[in-house]
């Protein structure tokens, strides 16, 4: 049995790694009417982002906040979220998993933080991250600072992630720039 029929169409091997994290999201909590508007624009890149990530054979990783559910099952909460037409699902709509992506499920603010995200990069080979999602100054960085003392290069295009208030997102941007030397340019359409 080769790796392939063991893996379906996601790559066994990529230098990099594409994380959304938590865009599979009701946006049903306090300040997220005000997060609506960046989130909606950051989801139409994060799209771009995520369409020339798979056109170079790079594998997109869901990391996503279970919510307090640990039986939490992915495609029924995503099932779920669109059916009750909370206020996330049109981002949810445009950035829903294809059968190619794979999908963690987390119980704090870091991707890493009691999840199997580091053995799958491990097993992908990726020394690079670029993250994407909501919120900047949450659950991004989190990941991010993990991702940093884990010794991955990381991008966080600043057009791909959102925050409830902008000058948050800002700052946050330039603190994972200096401290943790992300790129954090805006996604230009190109891997390079």
């Amino acid at each position: 049995m080769s790796s392939r029929d063991l893996h379906g169409q996601a790559p066994d091997n990529a230098p990099a790694a594409l994380l959304l994290i938590d865009v599979i999201n009701d946006l049903e909590f306090d300040g997220a009417d005000r997060l609506l508007p960046a989130a909606l624009e950051a989801a139409d890149r994060i799209a771009l982002l995520k369409r020339a990530a798979r056109e170079h054979g790079l594998p997109t990783i869901y990391v996503n906040d279970n919510f307090g559910r640990w039986q939490s099952n992915f495609d029924a909460l995503i099932s779920t979220y669109i059916r009750n037409d909370v206020r996330g699902a049109p981002i949810i709509r445009k950035l829903a998993p294809g059968s190619e992506d794979y999908h963690v499920l987390k119980p704090q603010q870091s991707g890493f933080f009691a999840t199997p995200l580091g053995v799958l990069l491990r097993h992908l080979g990726s020394s690079e991250l670029i993250l994407a999602g909501l919120t900047t100054d949450r659950c991004v960085m989190f990941t991010a600072m993990d991702a940093y003392t884990r010794g991955f290069r990381i991008r966080v295009p600043a057009d791909c992630s959102a925050a409830i208030v902008a000058d948050d997102h800002e700052q946050c941007l330039r603190y994972m720039q200096r401290v943790l030397k992300a790129d954090t340019r805006p996604w230009a359409g190109t891997f390079g």
